[in-house]
């Protein structure tokens, strides 16, 4: 089993608030990505979405894509149509050899909307988690034939929020659906990702390893403010610098034979947490906490 550590560029440009980073460009993210020592890094806004201008840039700073946030609509559109719709994506991970496909249901999100409280979020009946379960499965089908691993990320704001709702996530999807186990995603929402791992690891395609502040959380977003607000104030972080066991988190990830991708991912305000300084104690931490796991890097990372 090996690893390879890879970061968001959402912490130097924040694309649900585009008003975080406007000034940074591209290529500032990409050198800090590579000085600091990341080898991969997930698709963002202000990427190139043509593989002919991509990949060489990509080249130019030795990094590989990662994967990037696809948002679908499966609520609203039937798998066949959704499948049409994410065609220019999957396109573009496959001509950069990409392994994993991020994927989201945002139809009736509220996580982009500041002025909308977190607790105001949607909830599914028991008739819509069948067809939205059924649609999902043959999207993540349909993904897997064409060679990628499908990751859906339960996200604050969205209709895969908390544990009863990732409960009956696993049971109306089948064994293709996997998911992006992201950390600080998990324990805001309600779900314990260490259960996780325990009793569903075959699900497990990809990683987002962020840290939290509880407190600041249960100040904003867990009251009556929104997730964007939420972020603002500084409820995420990056390994090491907020309340996550990762040393658990590694340990647990060696002992089910993780292969893949780790990503150090948190959307802070770039002007009050330097990216580069904060991504750099995240991998810093991984690093240290992976090797004392157990966890092997490819061989070719630095």
């Amino acid at each position: 089993m090996t690893i390879r550590f890879g970061v968001s560029p959402i912490a130097w440009i924040n694309d649900d608030m585009p008003e975080l980073g406007a000034e940074t460009s591209l290529q500032q993210v990409l050198q800090d990505a590579q000085a600091i020592g990341f080898v991969g890094i997930e698709l963002g806004g202000r990427f190139p979405k043509a593989p002919e201008s991509l990949k060489p840039l990509l080249e130019t700073y030795s990094l590989d894509l990662v994967g990037g946030w696809y948002s679908a609509s499966l609520l609203t559109r039937t798998a066949q149509e959704e499948i049409e719709a994410l065609q220019p994506h999957l396109a573009l991970l496959k001509a950069m050899n990409c392994s994993v496909f991020i994927i989201a249901e945002t139809s009736n999100a509220i996580h982009g909307q500041r002025e909308t409280a977190l607790q105001e979020r949607p909830h599914l009946t028991e008739a819509q988690w069948r067809v939205f379960g059924q649609r999902l499965t043959e999207v993540a089908d349909y993904i897997y034939a064409q060679g990628l691993k499908c990751a859906y990320h339960y996200h604050l704001g969205t209709v895969v929020q908390d544990k009863a709702d990732l409960a009956a996530f696993f049971t109306c999807t089948g064994p293709q659906v996997g998911i992006t186990l992201d950390t600080g995603h998990a324990v805001l929402g309600g779900i314990d990702p260490f259960d996780v791992i325990e009793h569903h690891a075959d699900r497990i395609q990809h990683v987002h390893a962020k840290d939290i502040r509880q407190s600041i959380f249960d100040e904003t977003a867990g009251q009556a403010d929104s997730f964007l607000n939420g972020v603002l104030a500084g409820m995420f972080t990056v390994p090491g610098d907020g309340s996550i066991d990762f040393a658990r988190l590694f340990s647990a990830l060696a002992k089910i034979g993780y292969d893949g991708w780790i990503i150090v991912e948190a959307e802070q305000d770039p002007k009050r947490a330097d990216p580069r300084l904060y991504a750099q104690k995240g991998l810093d931490t991984l690093k240290h906490l992976s090797q004392a796991a157990g966890l092997s890097e490819l061989a070719l990372n630095p």
